[in-house]
């Protein structure tokens, strides 16, 4: 008998991001891209609103997300190549 290995897929934003997590600061993206607290987006990335509740980010804000993490890996990336060797 084989033994079969399964990767769960993440449930929260936090699991899908945890490879950046530490290097991201996560409430000046939702101040600067969002418009919204730090306690929101958190909240959104946990997958749980203030009284416990489920809540997720809704297909726009996944949008927006993306598009923001794509705007600072851009300015990342023009930031090392400004780096004289």
């Amino acid at each position: 008998m084989e033994a079969t290995i399964t990767k769960e897929k993440p449930t929260t934003m936090y699991q899908v991001l945890d490879d950046i997590d530490e290097h991201v600061n996560w409430g000046a993206i939702a101040r600067e891209y969002f418009d919204r607290s730090a306690s929101w987006f958190y909240h959104k990335l946990d997958g749980r609103d203030g009284n416990g509740k489920p809540t997720e980010f809704s297909i726009e804000e996944r949008l927006q997300l993306k598009g923001a993490l794509c705007d600072i890996a851009s300015r990342i990336r023009k930031a090392a190549d400004a780096i004289e060797i």
